[in-house]
């Protein structure tokens, strides 16, 4: 790997030092490609399936229903990510959804079994995002691997908004059918870019097996490669839903990680209880007023928030800021007791989600506490526990919405979240050496 892939430590890299990476390159090209066709698929069979049936609750299940099966994919099938190459799992994935969405554009199937086609598909996901996040520290290295996860960050809210703008043009001028066929297109796109641009490696596992093998020709290195190697026997050996399960509650057990896992966790998502609402709080601020200029502002605070702290903020100064980030998540959205109208509580929105730049701040501690032979799997919980946690906030966030305005409903959200960020103080700062 070339030096550009590592800048000084004190410094942060520049998206020079992270673009001059071919690899990285392909991995945010075939991401980028990846989310507009997802959303776009989404849109389109929301709308297909409303087409057909009439029903608001099927159409919004359309919409949603890749949500569930991701959650469990992310418990039962996460060991394939450190089990098997990730360019193969990645293309293999691209392909899964190309033939999944090319039969959905037949129209041949009825509404129920379309949504279970695509929640079957949906199993696999957790496995494809991890062993794309697991190869960052692969070809991105220091401070370029965080600023990596930011790219990558803004990548995904760039690129559903484009995907509902690609998506909304695309049911006006083919239908739902037509827009799935171009979303096939870029699914196989994406397989064609990954399996052309990144360079093919063994899985994790079976790397780390052939390394204690080395390893074990020294003499003071012999138990610790012996070990490894039948480490990477043994999980070989395993089934992989049996080795997913047992390796999730080793990475719960373990205090560091389980700390750094919870504080990724808590603070975001329980302001997504706030969003779940947005609907409601529009509706009441009376006609004019859309949940739509919410969630874009705060879509866009969370773009910049952070653009600014992984480009502009030095490595040891987002970490000191990590703690502070995570309050801010909170703290604006107490003012929605007051029931600000559409403009300030879309500032407020846009402050409130720059916050969710603390998370650049974990990334280096949260890879540093990951044995590596279980990278892909790590990365992997860290999504499947963010999207329970959204989900079940958003959840209790619209039950509450029942009993309360929805202004007191945001308002709790964000006091939940900055009770969250007050429980992680200790695991969001960074420990003294960081400093």
């Amino acid at each position: 790997m070339s030096d550009t892939s590592t800048p000084a430590l004190d410094r942060p890299a520049t998206f020079g030092d992270v673009f001059a990476v071919a690899e990285f390159r392909v991995i945010f090209g075939g991401f980028g490609i990846f989310m507009i066709g997802e959303t776009v698929k989404m849109l389109a069979l929301s709308v297909l399936v409303y087409e057909r049936t009439g029903s608001g609750l099927l159409a919004a299940l359309a919409y949603v229903t890749g949500f569930l099966p991701h959650a469990l994919g992310g418990v039962f099938l996460l060991a394939l990510a450190d089990r098997m190459p990730a360019r193969a799992l990645i293309v293999g994935y691209d392909l899964l959804r190309l033939v999944m969405v090319a039969v959905l554009a037949t129209g041949m199937l009825s509404p129920p079994v379309m949504l279970t086609l695509v929640a079957v598909v949906a199993l696999f996901g957790p496995v494809s995002s991890a062993a794309r996040t697991a190869l960052l520290p692969e070809v991105l290295h220091g401070d370029a691997y965080v600023l990596g996860r930011s790219l990558l960050s803004v990548a995904a809210g760039g690129t559903q908004v484009a995907g509902f703008a690609v998506g909304g043009l695309l049911l006006g001028l083919v239908g739902p059918y037509g827009a799935l066929w171009l979303t096939a297109l870029t699914c196989g796109l994406s397989a064609l870019l990954v399996r052309l641009g990144l360079a093919a490696r063994p899985a994790r596992i079976r790397r780390a097996a052939e390394g204690a093998d080395r390893a074990a020709e020294g003499a003071d290195r012999a138990a610790e490669g012996a070990d490894r190697a039948a480490e990477g026997k043994r999980r070989s050996r395993g089934g992989a839903v049996r080795e997913t399960l047992r390796v999730n509650r080793e990475l719960l057990a373990d205090r560091r990680i389980r700390g750094l896992l919870l504080a990724q966790w808590l603070p975001g998502s329980l302001l997504v209880g706030a969003e779940g609402v947005a609907v409601p709080y529009a509706a009441d601020l009376g006609p004019g007023a859309s949940a739509g200029v919410l969630l874009m502002a705060g879509a866009g605070g969370m773009l910049v928030g952070d653009l600014l702290v992984g480009r502009f903020v030095s490595p040891a100064g987002r970490e000191r800021l990590t703690p502070w980030l995570s309050l801010l998540l909170g703290v604006p959205m107490l003012a929605f007791v007051a029931r600000p109208g559409l403009v300030p509580a879309a500032a407020l929105f846009a402050v409130a989600t720059a916050g969710f730049a603390y998370q650049l701040g974990l990334a280096r501690r949260f890879l540093e506490a990951v044995p590596e032979l279980r990278r892909g799997q790590a990365f992997g919980l860290v999504s499947t526990g963010m999207m329970a946690m959204q989900g079940l906030a958003a959840a209790g966030a619209g039950g509450l919405s029942e009993l309360l305005a929805p202004g007191i409903v945001m308002a709790v959200a964000g006091a939940a979240s900055i009770a969250a960020t007050l429980t992680l103080w200790p695991v969001l700062k960074p420990a003294a050496r960081q400093c």
